[in-house]
């Protein structure tokens, strides 16, 4: 039966049953539109404005300091100095980088005793070696540790998989500080892995698509140089309080706020970036959390960190097939939900139109938004 009153009906029911939309008034319309607009500015509004506003722009080196650091990075060469190098690693990998064309390089810091978490990392996103038919490497970073009966558990997880670099410098315990530990695995990377062109730092708890990396790396249209690309925080003051174990004292860092920088669950850095970084390290003596010292050295060096929303930061994004294809990280994963996503990815084999793109990044963002707003309620 036909409604009465077109002018508030918002469908006309026709006789063979389907429905049609009626004629709308032109404030019912802007409603609508209103609300379409509303919704999508609250799902992808900040990742646009963040998109458009946290991007490098071209640097002028009039600092001194910045140039040595450049200039250092320049000419730095360990290759000749390998057996110096390895008394820092109880587990060296040298020839883990035999492929000089090594596209990417992926750095995945693990703890020892999460054997469970390397294991569905390797059967998942790291079971991987060619991104568009140019080459990948993933390794796992680990810390030392002081029982010997681990410490043989791991070199046997070693011979089996070959695919762990051992820093003894720096324990699991925090005796170090995760600064350090950042550094020895750039240590590594400039002595034993030179040759890879893009540097990717993460954690075993993150989910990581390669192939979506990959091709947004391919197909950068600039020289890939001061590359230091990841999800951007800014706007951070600096921990001034003593009695916190991020104190960073005024004098060592007057601002009011940090250097932008990139957040440590995923982030990508050019060969030369690893470099610079690695050289400004000795100058930057704080002990703050790993991607805060980063930012610190690749501020020390003249390089501004490039902002992707497709990194999902420290955020666990809720599970999509198509909006997990698009994303270039999630974090949060344990080993079971790791392993359950990229099975069910792999059995829905199929190429994601614009469409489904689009449809699965709002009903993912949208199930993260409320999954988080119902944690708030508990």
């Amino acid at each position: 039966m036909e409604s009465k009153n077109p002018t508030t009906a918002l469908w006309r029911h026709r006789v063979d049953g389907s429905f049609t939309p009626c004629r709308l008034r032109t404030h019912q319309w802007c409603f609508l539109l209103f609300n379409v607009i509303l919704f999508h500015a609250l799902l992808f509004g900040a990742d646009f404005v963040e998109e458009y506003l946290l991007q490098p722009t071209p640097g002028i080196y009039t600092d001194g300091t910045v140039v040595d650091v450049r200039e250092k990075a320049r000419k730095l060469d360990l290759t000749n100095s390998r057996e110096n190098v390895s008394q820092y690693y109880h587990v060296t990998n040298p020839d883990a980088c035999t492929n000089k064309k090594l596209f990417i390089l992926v750095l995945v810091f693990s703890s020892v005793p999460n054997v469970t978490q390397r294991d569905a990392v390797r059967k998942t996103w790291a079971n991987q070696t060619q991104v568009q038919g140019f080459p990948v490497k993933v390794l796992f970073f680990l810390g030392s540790t002081q029982t010997s009966h681990v410490q043989d558990n791991l070199m046997k997880e070693s011979n089996l998989y070959g695919d762990i670099v051992q820093g003894h410098a720096v324990s699991d315990g925090s005796v170090r500080s995760p600064a350090e530990k950042t550094v020895l695995a750039l240590h590594w990377v400039v002595a034993y892995c030179s040759v890879a062109r893009f540097v990717l730092l993460t954690k075993d708890t993150v989910y990581v698509n390669l192939q979506a990396i990959g091709s947004y790396l391919l197909g950068l249209h600039r020289h890939p140089e001061d590359l230091y690309l990841g999800r951007v925080i800014q706007k951070v003051s600096p921990d001034h309080d003593p009695n916190s174990p991020g104190y960073l004292p005024p004098a060592v860092y007057p601002n009011k706020f940090l250097p932008e920088y990139c957040d440590q669950t995923a982030y990508v850095l050019s060969q030369d970036v690893v470099r610079k970084v690695y050289i400004a390290s000795a100058e930057v003596h704080a002990a703050v959390p790993a991607d805060v010292f980063v930012g610190l050295c690749a501020h020390k060096a003249g390089v501004a960190p490039t902002h992707s929303a497709r990194f999902s930061g420290e955020k666990h994004i809720q599970y999509n097939a198509c909006c997990y294809r698009y994303l270039f990280s999630s974090a949060g994963m344990d080993s079971k939900e790791l392993e359950t996503i990229w099975k069910d990815m792999e059995q829905k084999d199929e190429k994601c139109s614009l469409f489904k793109t689009y449809s699965g990044l709002v009903m993912c963002k949208a199930l993260t938004y409320f999954h988080k707003l119902s944690k708030s309620w508990d």
